[in-house]
This record gives structure tokens, C-alpha cells and sequence, in this order.
């Protein structure tokens, strides 16, 4: 212990370790890591540079358990766009905002208990989804194809579905992000977003699927690092009693647990600080700590048991808030591991088509399942050009990555349409001026450019009218969100690029299906 903790009763030492949910780096717990959940340490973030396989990862879990058999095991896992079991590979689920393209809550329901399932057979017990943002705003840099979409009841119902098909299998869900992200243009990973809306247009836009969230029983929602001015002037979300305890515990009645977003965000990090937001964040109501995503090892993990510690010395947080919030996460834990012990989630294989192992080349797509015949159902397809009858050139144009995705996912069609079009070539482009290279590189092959959210890339739609311009029988694939027209001799809207979005998307481009 540290000199600033001797003295403090081993009770308020272990709860402010307790509300904590810290990641670290490598595939095997480091020593470190162990120890501190000895010590009262309840909680593990995973990340990509965590994974490598089922095996390993079902090998991670087991031997963070064997330290403590409760510890909850969470993850970011989305899929879509924001995958952790397969950020190697891309997402066997197409994600947010092609269920919602479909609105099927029956399909919504199933894709979710698969995730699940394959989350449960790699003892991945916390999920921290689903996003249940309204994008409301088509320019959002961060939200997007995350979202089932710009309708309020729309993202509700599916929100819903959502929650029940991954806590059927004893996972929980994590709705966020609360109060709201879809209507911001700044990512919270980078600055401090702004929604100023009135309370009238929140209520019936931004909280409807979080009441409906609230309602379906989601064990946890996740704050926002965002400021709402209508309700709280001063504090965002995440750091705000009025939101955290007023709105989000008194108003709307929800007893589960409150998680932060990851308190190293800029919007937090670079105003607060993470030892003093994790202060103001557990005083305001919220009951668990995410720091992880790109802060993880002892160091913050003893820096923020120590600000807790000193907090409640001081009196600027209540010991009984830290106790309560460190209980919820103990009851939490008590649920997930009645599940575990009941064998609810235990599905035989279910590990092995996680995507983790090695894909196959050639042949049936790999992924194949639930997801892609969600992804399959997500296309939506215009023009009357014809399908590729010979091997394509695919130009991806590639706007800088969310953070919140990562950079290592790789997404497109260009793998997909070389399997089924052996032969076909790819290249990646980034600007405006990108039209005469990709003439010279395709040569005499026919074009497919393949591009996300084209409205918000003025240089992008600019680039693509070049192309078509140039040649007009380019096929179109859309993998962000569906604003811009529909262009090109075949445009393919997937509504999310995940690996098997690709694949739907590659199976209409070759006129398979």
C-alpha cells in the first residue's frame, strides 16, 4: 500500500478497488493484476490487444477467476463496427444500425443472444453495449452506424431486444450512452461534446430508449462524457448529480449499475483529470470506474484507489456512496456468477465461432450464422447495372478512423470479392485527387469504390464523382451510414462495415444472390 492508504480501514481500501474496472496490456494477467484482485479488485476490461484466440482468451478468464470467482470480465463488444473478439478479422454481426435497417426485434433479439453466447463460452460475463444513442445528428464523427438509428422508438425497441437477447444468456448489457450521444459532432474521445437542446426535445428524443432500456431491466447503463446545458449547466453527464442521481436514479427509477465511459477521454481527462473525475464521477452516482482503453497498468489503478481513498478522508465523497457503489458491483457480480454456476450460458463450441479461430481461405464464407443473414437482410441495393462477371478493381476510400473503433479492424469488400472473383485487386485512398491514381491502378478492370458516410467527407463525394464521371459503370458500396444519394451503375448500401456486411455486399457485386 501506498503511505497515502496506511491507516484507511481495509473495508474503504477494498471498495474503492471494487468500484473499479481497469484493463491492461498482453493476453495472460499480469502478476500486478492478480494481486490487486486479491486485494478486492472486482472488475477487468478487455481489449483487442488482449485477444488472440478462444482458447487464450477462455484461458485469461479462467485464470482471473481462479483468483477471485466473481471477478465480472467486460468487454467492448458491439459488434459491427466495434469489436473486440474479432478486431483481427472484422465482426461475424453486422451491427447497430442494420438491425435497425431491417426492424426486426425478433433478429435484433437472436444476433444478441449469440453474441452472448459467444461472449459467455470465452467467460466474457459484461458487455458494454448496446449503444442506444439516437443519431439524430448524420455529421456525428463517433455515434453513426453504431446506432440502430434516428428514430427514437426505433432505437427503443431494438434497444430492448438488444438487452434481453444478451441477458438471456447471463451476460450483462450495458446501455449507453447516457443521456445520449447521437446528437453531438465532437467525439468525447478527443474534446467535450455540447447538446443544446431544450428538456422537452431530450426527453422525447434522447431518453426514450433509455427508459425502455430501464424498463427491460438492463443491469447497467454507461454515462456520456457530454454537456447538456438544459440539464446540467455546468457538469457533463458523467460527472453530474443531476444527471447521474436526479434524472437517471430519482426521475426515471433505474436501480442497476452505473458505469463511466473511459475516464482517459480527453473530454474528462484533459478537464478534470482521471483521479479527480473519478472523484466527482462516484459522487455523483455513478458506481464502477472504465479506465482502460488506453491507460492500463498498476500505476492508474493505484492512483485512482488512492484519490477514492483520500476523497472520502476529506469528506468530498460520503463513505456510504463508495459503499453503496462498491455493493451494486458486488451484486452484479453475484448475478453473473449464478449464471455461470446454473450453466445458463454454457454452450458447447460456442468459442470455436467466436471468429477467433483461423478463417478459412476459399470456399463458404467464413462467419456464417445469424449475422450474416442479418447483414444479408441490411442491403439495400439501387441501379440496374450488372454484376461483376470478371475481376474487379476495389478502391476503398478510407476516412481516418474512430477512435472508438481502432484502427487495427480492417472492413471493406475487397477480400470478400477476391474469394468469390479470384483475381480481383484492392487499393486504399485518402483524398480528393485520388481519381487519376485509381483510373491508372484498376487499368482495364472494372471499378467497385467502396466508401463510408460520404456526406460527412466532402473529399470523398468529391472523389467518387470523379471516378463515375470517368467511368460510369463503378459499382457503389456504401458501408457507413446511407446519407449521401445513391450513385454509380450498382450502389450497395450495407448499413455497417463489418466482416460480414462485406460479405453480403461482395455476394450482390458478383450477382451470387
Amino acid at each position: 500500500m501506498t503511505t497515502l492508504v496506511r491507516g484507511a480501514s481495509p473495508t474503504l481500501v477494498r471498495d474503492a478497488l471494487t468500484v473499479l474496472q481497469p484493463g491492461f496490456t498482453g493476453t495472460t494477467p499480469p502478476d500486478w493484476l492478480l494481486r490487486r484482485i486479491g486485494e478486492g479488485l472486482s472488475s477487468v476490461g478487455l481489449f483487442g490487444r488482449n485477444i488472440a484466440s478462444a482458447g487464450q482468451l477462455a484461458a485469461l478468464t479462467a485464470r482471473l477467476r481462479a483468483e477471485r470467482e466473481d471477478v465480472l470480465v467486460a468487454i467492448d463488444e458491439e459488434g459491427g463496427d466495434v469489436t473486440r473478439l474479432e478486431a483481427r478479422t472484422g465482426s461475424s454481426f453486422p451491427g447497430n444500425l442494420a438491425l435497425g435497417t431491417v426492424d426486426d426485434t425478433g433478429l435484433t433479439r437472436e444476433v444478441a443472444a449469440e453474441l452472448g453466447r459467444r461472449l459467455a463460452a470465452c467467460g466474457v460475463d459484461f458487455n458494454w453495449a448496446p449503444s442506444a444513442d439516437v443519431n439524430s445528428d448524420p455529421a456525428n464523427p463517433v455515434i453513426g452506424v453504431r446506432s440502430f438509428g434516428a428514430d427514437p422508438w426505433l432505437a427503443a425497441r431494438h434497444t430492448v431486444a438488444y438487452i434481453e437477447g444478451l441477458q438471456s444468456v447471463g451476460v450483462v448489457a450495458c446501455t449507453k450512452h447516457f443521456p445520449g450521444h447521437g446528437d453531438t459532432n465532437v467525439d468525447s474521445h478527443l474534446a467535450m461534446p455540447r447538446i443544446d437542446v431544450d428538456l422537452a426535445t431530450l426527453h422525447a428524443r434522447e431518453l426514450v430508449p433509455f427508459r425502455a432500456a430501464i424498463e427491460a431491466g438492463s443491469k447497467s447503463v454507461m454515462s456520456a462524457h457530454i454537456l447538456l446545458p438544459a440539464l446540467d449547466p455546468d457538469r457533463p453527464a458523467t460527472l453530474s448529480p443531476r444527471i447521474l442521481t436526479g434524472l437517471l436514479r430519482q426521475e426515471l427509477g433505474y436501480e442497476g449499475l452505473i458505469v463511466t465511459d473511459g475516464m482517459e477521454m480527453q473530454a474528462i481527462a484533459s478537464t478534470y483529470g482521471i483521479e479527480r473525475g473519478s472523484v466527482l464521477a462516484l459522487a455523483a452516482g455513478a458506481d464502477a470506474i472504465c479506465v482502460g482503453g488506453g491507460l492500463a497498468d498498476e500505476e492508474i489503478v493505484l492512483r485512482l484507489r488512492d484519490a477514492l481513498v483520500d476523497a472520502v478522508r476529506t469528506g468530498e465523497l460520503p463513505e456510504e456512496r463508495l459503499a453503496d457503489a462498491a455493493a451494486r458491483v458486488r451484486a452484479l457480480a453475484s448475478w453473473t456468477r449464478a449464471h455461470r454456476a446454473g450453466g445458463a450460458a454454457a454452450v458447447p463450441g460456442a468459442a470455436s465461432e467466436a471468429g477467433l479461430a483461423p478463417q478459412p481461405r476459399g470456399g463458404a464464407a467464413p462467419g456464417t450464422g445469424i449475422g450474416l443473414v442479418a447483414a444479408r437482410r441490411a442491403l439495400r441495393v439501387t441501379g440496374e447495372g450488372e454484376p461483376l462477371t470478371a475481376p474487379a478493381y476495389v478502391a476503398a476510400f478510407a476516412p481516418a478512423t474512430n477512435i472508438a473503433v481502432g484502427d487495427e479492424t480492417p472492413w471493406g469488400v475487397g477480400a470478400e470479392l477476391a474469394r468469390l472473383m479470384p483475381g480481383t485487386l484492392s487499393g486504399t485512398y485518402a483524398s480528393d485527387a485520388a481519381v487519376e491514381r485509381v483510373l491508372r491502378d484498376a487499368g482495364e478492370r472494372r471499378i467497385v469504390a467502396v466508401v463510408r458516410d460520404t456526406h460527412r467527407h466532402p473529399w470523398m463525394a468529391g472523389a467518387l464523382d470523379g471516378l463515375l464521371a470517368a467511368r460510369p459503370d463503378t459499382v457503389v458500396v456504401e458501408m457507413g451510414v446511407n446519407q449521401a444519394p445513391a450513385r454509380g451503375a450498382l450502389h450497395v448500401a450495407t448499413h455497417g462495415a463489418a466482416r460480414v456486411c462485406g460479405i453480403a455486399a461482395a455476394e450482390v457485386v458478383v450477382g451470387a444472390v
